[in-house]
Formats: C-alpha cells, sequence, structure tokens
C-alpha cells in the first residue's frame, strides 16, 4: 500500500513525466536544491528552534533566533545550491530571511498563543478502510483553551496567495482532517504566515467540504494508480525541476 503525501499527488498533477522520474524511476536530481528551497528550509528550522525553546518555558530573544538561523545558514551552505536568477545574490537570499525572522518575531512576540506541537506528524484515512492514507506534517498546532478551536499554522517564503485561493487550498484541509479525527476537534482554523508580506491569512472548511474534498483526492489517487504514460508538462515551472536535464521537451521550454 502506497501513502500518499499531498505534495506526491500535486507532482502528478504538475507534470506527469516528473512524478514518473521522481516517485517510480527514481532518478537522481539535476539540482539537489534551489536557493528558494534552502532559505524556505532554514526559515523553517528556525521557527521550529524558536518555538520548541518556548515549549521548554525558554525567554527567547530575538538576537537568539537571528544567531541560530545564521549559524545554520553558514553550516549547511553549500555552493551547488542553484540560484536561477542569476541577478540576486546568495547573500540576498540569506537577508531576506533575516527580514523575515525579524518581521515575525515582532509581529508575534511574546508567543502566547498556546503552540502544542512543532512538525506534528499527521494521518489522514480517506475511507476509513485503510486504501487511501495520506501522512503529512502541520508546521505548528494551536490549541485555544478557551474558544477549543485548533490552528493549523503554515510558514510560506514564496509569493502571497488571495483569499480565494486559500479557500480553495487542499493541503491544510486534508491536515484538519485528521486533526479532526485526532483531537475530536470540530473547529479547525488554516492559517498561512505569507513571510515575504509579514501577513497572517486565515480560511476555514465545513464537513462538507472536507467531504467532497476527501473523493476528489481519492479519485486523483485512482487515476495516478493507473496511469500508465506519463507526458511531460512545460511550464514556466521547468526552471526550477530538479529533472529538467532528463526531459527534452523542458529543454526545449527553457532554451
Amino acid at each position: 500500500m502506497t501513502i500518499y503525501s499531498h505534495s506526491r499527488i500535486s507532482a502528478f498533477e504538475q507534470c506527469p513525466l516528473k512524478f514518473k522520474f521522481r516517485y517510480i524511476d527514481k532518478l537522481t536530481p539535476e539540482i539537489e536544491c534551489t536557493i528558494e528551497a534552502y532559505l524556505g528550509e532554514k526559515v523553517h528550522e528556525t521557527l521550529e528552534w524558536l518555538y520548541l525553546k518556548i515549549l521548554e518555558k525558554r525567554n527567547l530573544q530575538l538576537e537568539d533566533a537571528i544567531e541560530y538561523y545564521a549559524k545554520s545558514w553558514k553550516r549547511d551552505f553549500k555552493e551547488e545550491i542553484k540560484i536561477v536568477n542569476t541577478n540576486l545574490t546568495f547573500e540576498y537570499y540569506f537577508d531576506k530571511g533575516i527580514k523575515f525572522l525579524i518581521d515575525y518575531f515582532i509581529k508575534n512576540y511574546p508567543f502566547l498563543d498556546n503552540t502544542i506541537a512543532i512538525e506534528h506528524q499527521v494521518t489522514i484515512d480517506l475511507n476509513n478502510d485503510g486504501k487511501y492514507m495520506l501522512q503529512g506534517y502541520i508546521d505548528r498546532l494551536v490549541h485555544n483553551n478557551e474558544s477549543n478551536i485548533f490552528e493549523i499554522h503554515d510558514y510560506k517564503t514564496g509569493s502571497i496567495k488571495t483569499q480565494e485561493e486559500l479557500n480553495k487550498d487542499r493541503q491544510l484541509a486534508l491536515y484538519s482532517i485528521g486533526i479532526r479525527k485526532e483531537f475530536n476537534a470540530s473547529d479547525v482554523h488554516l492559517i498561512w504566515h505569507f513571510l515575504d508580506f509579514n501577513q497572517k491569512m486565515i480560511s476555514k472548511r465545513t464537513e462538507e467540504q472536507l467531504e467532497s474534498l476527501k473523493q476528489d483526492i481519492i479519485n486523483l489517487i485512482n487515476k495516478i494508480e493507473s496511469t500508465t504514460i506519463y507526458p511531460a508538462s512545460p511550464s514556466p515551472l521547468c526552471k526550477w525541476c530538479e529533472f529538467g536535464k532528463y526531459c527534452e521537451q523542458t529543454k526545449a521550454f527553457t532554451n
């Protein structure tokens, strides 16, 4: 039995050939990491560290978070990390991460929202018989004791989305299905932190919407598992594709 993830399903929708390269052929990626991915990884890692220390009742200051981020960036940095936009530099992205952390810290200090878990693993049984299983990790889970509302928090270091797009977003909605079952929760809010814009946005789902989402994902999984031909879907995203050297259509699109 294959346990799916949101990224696995999205990869198939984005480009069936990329899905094949990654999950079926298990090819070695040409690009191990882009600078955008590295920035996101290091900011997420720093915020995870920050909240773990807060759960330990540590009184951290902004300087502590910046120091952790800088050390982590330097420790794991590799010159092979790819910058797609050659007009920008590694220093530009490093400084961008500093700004994200400063804005986030100032906006959320002293962090009293009752965070109960960091990188919380959630499992979703879509039809309650173990046939269609999904798994994911929540950046941060909050429980408001007074309102009994659970909040799924997700950090985004890329472009911002509209409220309409967030109201249709599947990833956090799927995670909310798992949280509802795990905690017997009736009210779950989906919260995105768009760090490049210092903006927090919120969405919710009804039971009816979640049931419809379950069926949509089941249909997608059935489609994936019945597929035998995997065509390429060239698009501007090809510039960031880690399997570009294996794909003739992608080469033609990016040249």
